[in-house]
Order: C-alpha cells, then structure tokens, then sequence
C-alpha cells in the first residue's frame, strides 16, 4: 500500500477553504468553525479542484528538489479522482 493521506487532496483542500472563510483563525467569525467544515466543505469542491488544476505543475523549488513529472501525474490523478468523485 503507497503513502500517504487518508483523505482525499480534493477535500483536505475544501476543508482549508471552507474554514478560512468561516474561522475566526482565518478570515471569518467562529470560534469554533470544525462543525461547520464538517457539514460544508463540499461546498468548496470546485475552488479545491482549481487549486489543484493550478498546481499541477511545479514551481522551481520543487522541481530542484525532486521529480517534478512525477508531481504532475501525482496532481493530476488526484484531480481525475476528483472530476470522477460523485456526491
């Protein structure tokens, strides 16, 4: 079995969105904003899947420090995921 999360990038990254926008940590108003992600981050699938289209390429610190064609199709199989996912 690979490495890595357990949740999938799509989500962790409509989490981030959804809780930036909600939490008093970010730009938002509430203490406590984990119940809301929890009910609502689908709601940022589509912001989250154009971060991920926006990144599929590396920048030139990444590439110096890795495979930066094997960070395309990392990216891009989790953005296939991520159009094939139904709600």
């Amino acid at each position: 079995m690979p490495e890595g999360g357990h949740t999938d990038l799509i989500e962790r990254i409509a989490r981030v969105l959804c809780g930036a926008e909600h939490s008093a940590n970010a730009e938002g108003s509430e203490e406590h904003a984990g119940a809301h992600v929890d009910q609502h981050w689908r709601k940022h699938r589509n912001q989250a899947l154009a971060v991920l289209k926006s990144i599929r390429e590396t920048d030139h610190a990444g590439a110096a420090a890795g495979d930066p064609v094997m960070w395309t199709r990392m990216v891009e199989a989790s953005i296939t995921a991520a159009e094939a996912e139904v709600l």
